[in-house]
């Protein structure tokens, strides 16, 4: 076993985290998928094999460290790009059902060709914008977690994302730096959207120490029926 592996799997089990070799071929994979079709189209421009497992896997199942991810049985992943947090999560928690939003048609394809060649199952990958999906019956109010990570600013982003978790759920916004200022302007955004802060957990990322923030947002009850608005709305018009 290689220097990187060694030192995931290490970081993981401090955090109660432990991976079978069939978990840790999964990651393996998913990085070789990554850099290889990176090549052709925009991903990430982190590609380098420590890094890929430090800032985007580990990253991405910090959110474990802080909920039990043993209790929730639906994740919605919103903007997930190249599939962070989702996939991680998938491949670290088999029995989640796990539905990724994307606007961009090749990610989309890039992320349906993880799942086959990982052997994931139980996802769904949907194309099309948020503020779409969530009007959908079968995606509002529906899910116990939601994600999103380094999407948008939170007063947007609780409009994309809220409109899908179930009362009581939690939307866990995924970020870098320090969201005080965020979360002051997105107050407006959760009264609208009936959620309230849970709290925010900050932590370093193992080696080379940037910050990390994840704000924890529980849903207190359903959406109201004009949210959220139209496609683009909300970008133009935040909830400020």
């Amino acid at each position: 076993m290689d220097s990187t592996s060694a030192q995931f799997i290490t970081l993981l089990q401090e955090q109660g985290l432990q991976l079978k070799s069939r978990q840790l071929e999964q990651f393996e994979l998913y990085y070789q998928e990554l850099v290889s079709w990176n090549e052709k189209m925009n991903l990430t421009g982190i590609t380098e094999r420590s890094q890929v497992y430090m800032k985007h896997f580990y990253d991405s199942l910090s959110l474990a460290f802080y909920l039990n991810m043993d209790e929730v049985k639906s994740l919605a992943d919103i903007g997930s790009g190249a599939g962070f947090p989702g996939i991680p999560l998938k491949i670290c928690f088999p029995h989640l059902k796990l539905t990724i939003v994307d606007s961009l048609s090749k990610r989309i394809s890039f992320l349906q060709h993880v799942c086959d060649t990982l052997g994931l199952t139980g996802v769904q990958l949907i194309h099309g914008r948020a503020e779409d999906v969530a009007r959908q019956f079968i995606h509002r109010d529906a899910y116990d977690v939601v994600t999103a990570r380094a999407v948008a600013r939170l007063s947007l982003l609780n409009e994309f994302c809220l409109p899908f978790t179930r009362k009581d759920g939690i939307f866990a916004a995924m970020k870098g730096n320090d969201p005080a200022e965020e979360l002051t302007e997105a107050k407006r955004s959760l009264k609208e959207l009936r959620a309230e802060l849970k709290q925010v957990e900050s932590f370093s990322l193992p080696v080379e120490e940037s910050a990390r923030h994840i704000v924890m947002i529980r849903k207190t009850g359903a959406t109201p029926a004009k949210y959220p608005r139209k496609a683009g709305m909300p970008a133009k018009s935040p909830l400020i």
